[in-house]
């Protein structure tokens, strides 16, 4: 049964526990700021095959910084349950009178809100830039979008910290994953830019889907139909939401 007890308390630390650590805040912006200010700017004069005309570099590059931000972050929530077996939390909430789905949901939703959070002071740093939003409507748009990513990734990184024991080992799988998922996502350039059998591969790649439904929603720039990109990003979320509860309730908690 599921427990909303559990699940707020959970996320509450997780709140808690983000909000304390003023550097990891600054950390997690560092790298999309420097992305945004020196690509953004470097190439905004540039004219970028394959980018619709009257869009700048700027207008194009801020839903795939966005994109990335979500990536990192959400499959680096993963680290948090490694962190937990190795000083015994995790053993602790394990053996709680509440459902492990319960601490899945709780993990899941403090890694959202704080993936969320990154994404949007992002976004209104993107603002100060020069990036323009078009109408209010979009940002609740781009905003299911933002969930759909952070729920997908977050996701992925409970599979492989439910089967892993190692942090670091954590740390060097994910980077071998999520560089490829980010640069196959044509967040930096136009996907038709790609040779075909790259193309094909980003078709099969979630972020792909969630970067274009940004770029639909926020710019008007897209490949797909928006509908296929909320759809994609709907059942990539499920299915990765899904593993990743099996396999942490499947999980040893030592």
């Amino acid at each position: 049964m599921i427990s909303a007890t559990a699940i707020y308390v959970l996320w509450l630390r997780e709140m808690k526990r983000y909000v304390r650590a003023k550097s990891r805040i600054v950390g997690s912006l560092i790298m999309p700021l420097s992305f945004l200010a020196f690509l953004g700017m470097g190439f905004n004069r540039m004219a970028v095959p394959g980018v619709q005309s009257g869009t700048n570099y700027i207008m194009f590059l801020v839903p795939g910084i966005i994109g990335m931000t979500l990536l990192f972050s959400s499959t680096m929530q993963g680290l948090s349950v490694l962190w937990d077996r190795e000083f015994g939390f995790l053993k602790e909430i394990m053996v709680a009178p509440v459902s492990r789905l319960s601490i899945v949901l709780g993990r899941i939703a403090g890694g959202t809100t704080t993936s969320l959070f990154q994404a949007v002071l992002l976004l209104v740093i993107a603002v100060i830039l020069g990036f323009r939003v078009r109408a209010a409507s979009d940002l609740f748009a781009a905003l299911a979008f933002m969930i759909l990513i952070a729920f997908t990734f977050i996701g992925l990184g409970l599979v492989f910290a439910s089967r892993m024991k190692d942090m670091q080992g954590f740390s060097l799988i994910m980077n071998f994953i999520i560089f490829p998922l980010f640069f196959l996502s044509g967040a930096f350039y136009p996907l038709q830019n790609l040779p075909w059998f790259i193309r094909s591969l980003s078709y099969l790649d979630p972020l792909t889907y969630g970067i274009d439904g940004l770029r639909a929603v926020l710019i008007r720039a897209h490949n797909f139909p928006l509908v296929v990109d909320f759809l994609a990003m709907g059942g990539f979320a499920a299915l990765m939401l899904g593993l990743g509860a099996y396999f942490f309730e499947k999980s040893e908690s030592v």
